[in-house]
């Protein structure tokens, strides 16, 4: 499946349904993560079970900590 992750082509595998699965396949952890999807900001509550779809517009920001 193509979608466009933060700018980018991206191809991820068909077994790659929804948001949970997106951020566990790019090793991102899901705890610090923000997704919009299609410009829309996905609450917390809902977002890992947000279906996705061929060609859909995603954009992951994480959190880090520093100083």
């Amino acid at each position: 499946m193509q979608l466009t992750i933060n700018g980018h082509e991206v191809t991820v595998p068909s077994t790659v349904t929804n948001i949970g699965e997106l951020l566990t396949h790019l090793q991102l952890n899901a705890e610090l993560a923000i997704v919009e999807l299609n410009r829309i900001i996905l609450d917390r509550a809902v977002r890992d079970n947000t279906a996705i779809k061929q060609d859909d517009y995603i954009e992951i920001v994480q959190f880090v900590g520093g100083g």
